[in-house]
């Protein structure tokens, strides 16, 4: 079993289970790689006559000393299906049995504080731990204990979890493998010049300001920065200067794949203008010999192809000295819609995947309806995906109704889980929890209070997300409604800009964003934070 060397954040999924409560137990327990999902080590056993939440903690222990011996300085992220231990472990409820107790302080001293954070899931998101516990369960009742050899679990959730989504067939939009594939296809010629769209998740220069959620509060300290007047939603310009390059290390958790995600800023090289819009002035030639067209007037078609590839007009004459590039068809291309306004936007308040779910406001549904009629126009969304959550919900809805598509739900386009900061304003955060709020603020890879998502392990799960829909898509228009943590990280991811970019974008409610995914593995980000709709 390969494990990735430079990786130092894990999933560690655990189960237990008995039959009969008390009776036959037995635990299981995988130490997963979070972007490629890659089982990297697996513990089980059977430990005789105990209780269903005995076998529990047992496999957590085990799950998180064999994340240990993988990486000792590593941050674990553990997922059960037990809502007891996930809560205990959490410290929002005690523990009164004395059979737990020992075991729960075992676990607690296997990581330093702060290294671990629990999320409860279900039951049929945890089956690869849950057979491994049942195997150590079968092998007891032989009178065996569990032997790896035998077991199929990583079999089995592999197996699942391909019929539950393709896997990727192409490279992302910006990996650092497509780019070298770009630049050796482009080998030997002469008077070109390169940009690529490549992406990392990069050195991070420091923090200054808190990234805009969904309906993040857009301040710095407790001053709020300026909002857009037609959305009413925050700004996200940071309010002081970023601290000097090198204040804060490259962020490296997992090592690129095959056809990667994130990889080194290095491994790329730079851009020919900075950017890989083109200029007013000219259309830009791309890594794989195909020309960009320059960008259009704001409202105009500015990222969308024809809503049938082979109707899309013909592309201006290539420069001197791309003649011979590969041709790389029509892009995959993301319509990015963040949706409209609920009752805590206004309010700047933390809302993210963790809290109440709220529902659209008035103003919302009326943004809704705008931003539907303005696609309605562009007439060429071919196909709408949605978070899972309500007001992603609804803004899709309208759309649908508006184009006569139907909605289809991902859950890897949902916003950042804000534990125990949801609902709060960055003020109220700042007075509750300072300590957790500094960290949060000073590394990509810090989380909320109360057990939240850090961006680290969202833009991992936004990358995996874009490389099933771009392998899933290609040549078509594909509207994403989601929020604001997933369209900064999928621009940011396109640009190869740095984790603290996400602090340099505006994301208006109801804002249009859009990004183009090419076969070479580059993106084009085609326009941000669009709200020319909402000012008619």
């Amino acid at each position: 079993m390969s494990v990735p060397p430079s990786s130092r954040e894990l999933i560690v999924e655990a189960d237990g289970g008995s039959r009969g409560n008390p009776g036959p137990a037995g635990y299981g327990a995988v130490v997963l790689d979070p972007v490629t999902g890659e089982t990297l080590a697996e513990a089980a056993e059977y430990i005789g006559v105990a209780t269903n939440n005995v076998a529990e903690y047992k496999g957590l222990v085990a799950g998180l000393k064999v994340a240990r011996e993988l990486f000792p300085d590593a941050t674990v992220h553990v997922r059960m299906d037990s809502k007891l231990v996930v809560e205990q472990m959490s410290g929002r409820w005690k523990i009164k049995h004395p059979d737990m107790k020992p075991l729960a302080a075992e676990a607690g001293r296997v990581f330093p504080a702060g290294r671990v954070r629990y999320e409860w899931i279900p039951r049929e998101r945890n089956k690869h731990a849950d057979r491994l516990a049942n195997e150590a369960m079968d092998a007891g009742k032989r009178g065996r204990q569990w032997e790896p050899s035998a077991s199929t679990a990583a079999l089995d959730a592999s197996a699942a979890r391909n019929a539950a989504a393709p896997p990727p067939s192409g490279p992302p939009g910006d990996a650092a493998a497509g780019a070298a594939r770009a630049r050796a296809a482009l080998a030997g010629l002469t008077g070109t010049t390169t940009a690529t769209g490549s992406g990392a998740d990069g050195a991070a220069t420091g923090r200054t300001a808190p990234a805009t959620g969904d309906d993040v509060p857009a301040l710095f300290g407790d001053t709020a920065l300026s909002g857009d007047s037609a959305s009413g939603s925050e700004s996200a310009v940071p309010a002081v200067p970023p601290r000097a390059s090198g204040s804060e290390s490259a962020v490296s958790a997992v090592p690129p794949r095959a056809s990667g995600s994130e990889s080194a800023v290095s491994a790329v090289p730079p851009r020919a203008s900075g950017s890989e819009v083109a200029s007013p002035a000219s259309p830009q030639a791309s890594t794989s010999g195909t020309v960009v067209p320059p960008p259009q007037a704001p409202g105009a078609d500015t990222f969308l192809p024809s809503a049938s590839p082979q109707a899309a007009a013909p592309a201006p004459a290539p420069r001197q000295g791309w003649s011979g590039g590969p041709d790389m068809g029509a892009p995959a291309t993301f319509v990015l819609l963040r949706h409209g306004e609920t009752a805590l936007t206004p309010e700047k308040r933390f809302s993210g995947s963790g809290g109440t779910d709220p529902e659209l406001s008035e103003a919302g549904l009326r943004q809704a309806r705008a931003v539907a009629e303005a696609l309605a126009a562009r007439g060429t969304v071919q196909e709408i995906i949605s978070s899972p959550l309500t007001r992603c919900r609804q803004t899709a809805a309208a759309v649908a109704a508006r184009l006569g598509l139907d909605v289809r739900i991902e859950q890897g386009l949902r916003e950042t889980d804000f534990g125990a900061w949801e609902g709060l304003t960055f003020a109220e955060v700042r007075e509750r929890h300072p300590e957790d709020l500094d960290a949060w603020l000073a590394s990509p890879k810090a989380a909320p209070t109360g057990g939240g998502e850090s961006f680290a392990a969202v833009a991992r799960r936004v990358a995996a997300t874009r490389d099933r829909l771009t392998a899933a898509h290609a040549g078509r228009t594909v509207l994403l409604v989601t929020h604001v943590t997933p369209i900064k990280t999928l621009v940011r991811l396109a640009l190869g800009a740095p984790p603290e970019s996400l602090f340099r974008m505006e994301l208006s409610a109801a804002s249009i964003s859009a990004v183009a995914y090419y076969a070479d593995g580059n993106a084009s980000v085609r326009l941000l934070n669009d709200t020319s709709h909402l000012r008619a």
